[in-house]
């Protein structure tokens, strides 16, 4: 989810937000070490494989990435065409991996979030958002740090004022965001839900793929040099346009909204997904971590993939509230 920089010879791919090393010309003496040696090369013999042949520029395994992204991509569109109660099931998956990821990662900070209370709250919180709405997604949210808090109690009061932070983040950035997802996919009288759902998660990736198109071709000027490289405001410019433009046709089509009201809803998701991203890589930098995990091939962990899905969903449903209201 990134822009790219021509000028910076890498694809950023999720914000690995290494160094970019200087280009090599072909009247040094030798290549620098990451590019090898072209003098002398490394003689493979024929039952040898050439190592990284099958990954991306970015380091990633392009096959592996291809086809988890597929999978997700089949997976959810299944959830929410062809069985929409199996929708829940896979936000209840994702929201507990979210969380054991993130519990994980915050421990480098010396931070212990405990696990089963937070992935019993992200079950709770998804429960609560299907069955009662949104007031009762606020009470498993205050629920789930009240008994992780008490959890950690049997370390002492020194351990609840450590971990406090943590347990936090980790309930809110994660369960409570995603199970807005859900208040999406509530069926009202005309049974929008589903496409309400749809309409935000293809928002995010027509942002995702503008933003990369334009980064590649047009991006110059630097975003956020220090928090993720590779983005440029050129890169983000085309990431507004591509969304709202896409949203502009999505929910005409699918949803009969005018098309003024998709081009806004576009425009804000873009800027929510983006801001969803930098959070995720400044956290990441901040953390020391290239990915959340590698419990997906080639794509990192499920936080790298929910980083802007998160900001998006709950901006998607005070938007569709807002929309509502005002074409009644």
């Amino acid at each position: 989810m990134s822009y790219l920089d021509p000028r910076a010879g890498q694809k950023s791919g999720n914000d690995t937000d290494a160094s970019v090393p200087h280009a090599w010309h072909a009247d040094e003496a030798a290549r620098p070490e990451h590019l090898g040696d072209v003098t002398e090369p490394e003689k493979k013999g024929p039952g040898k494989r050439r190592a990284g042949k099958s990954k991306s520029r970015a380091g990633r395994n392009l096959p592996a990435a291809i086809a988890v992204g597929v999978s997700l991509v089949l997976l959810v569109l299944a959830s929410l065409v062809v069985w929409p109660p199996a929708f829940i099931g896979v936000i209840v998956v994702a929201a507990c991996a979210g969380a054991w990821e993130m519990a994980n990662a915050l421990r480098k900070t010396g931070a212990k979030a405990p696990l089963i209370p937070l992935m019993a709250g992200a079950v709770v919180m998804t429960a609560l958002a299907y069955y009662d709405g949104a007031d009762s997604l606020v009470i498993g949210l205050a629920v789930t740090i009240l008994a992780a808090l008490v959890w950690r109690v049997a370390d002492g009061f020194g351990s609840v004022r450590r971990d406090f932070t943590a347990i936090l983040m980790v309930a809110v950035y994660v369960p409570f965001l995603l199970s807005f997802a859900i208040l999406l996919q509530q069926p009202d009288a005309d049974g929008d839900g589903r496409w309400r759902v749809l309409c935000t998660l293809l928002a995010v990736v027509l942002s995702d793929t503008g933003g990369y198109a334009s980064g590649v071709f047009l991006g110059r000027h630097k975003m956020a040099p220090s928090i993720s490289p590779g983005k440029t405001w050129e890169g983000f410019a085309g990431s507004i346009c591509a969304s709202a433009i896409g949203s502009a046709l999505l929910l005409y089509f699918l949803l009969d909204i005018p098309s003024y009201w998709g081009l806004l809803f576009g425009a804000v998701i873009s800027v929510v997904a983006v801001v969803g991203d930098l959070a995720e890589s400044m956290l990441k930098r901040d953390l020391g971590v290239k990915d959340m995990s590698n419990l997906l091939p080639g794509h990192g962990g499920v936080m790298d993939r929910l980083d802007s899905i998160l900001f998006a969903v709950p901006t998607a449903y005070l938007l569709f509230a807002v929309i509502s209201a005002n074409l009644l």
